[in-house]
């Protein structure tokens, strides 16, 4: 079980640092729009972010300790079937509207671009 952990982890750190890296380009910009490819770009990371949390959220919930049943660990591909459906799950529940992650890290993000940006934030 520590394996997935460190690769939850790694991911969150992988994350992150496409926020920051979107985020440092939009306000490298000067007069960055609120609106158009900037904000389309940091609609996406925060849309990732919400799909990479949900996806860690739901691995952690279906894991079991037995092997019987669809997501038990029956050996490697057990694991690699629950990673794959897990992701799934996400994608369509951030498809469907999310759980509203998105949303705010999104309106941080150009709260963000607005402040240093724009120079009156």
């Amino acid at each position: 079980m520590l394996p997935l952990a460190t690769f939850a982890a790694t991911a969150a750190i992988g994350v992150g640092k496409s926020i920051a890296g979107s985020v440092t380009e939009s306000l490298a910009k000067p007069g960055a729009a609120a609106s158009g490819p900037n904000a389309a770009k940091l609609r996406k990371t925060a849309t990732d972010f919400e799909s990479m949390f949900l996806e860690s959220s739901l691995d952690r919930m279906t894991q079991s300790e037995g092997t019987e049943g669809p997501l038990g660990e029956n050996g490697t591909g057990g694991g690699v079937w629950r990673s794959m459906l897990t992701k799934e799950y996400a994608q369509q529940i951030v498809k469907s509207g999310g759980v509203g992650i998105a949303d705010q890290v999104f309106r941080e993000m150009m709260k963000l671009q607005g402040a240093s940006g724009g120079g009156n934030g």
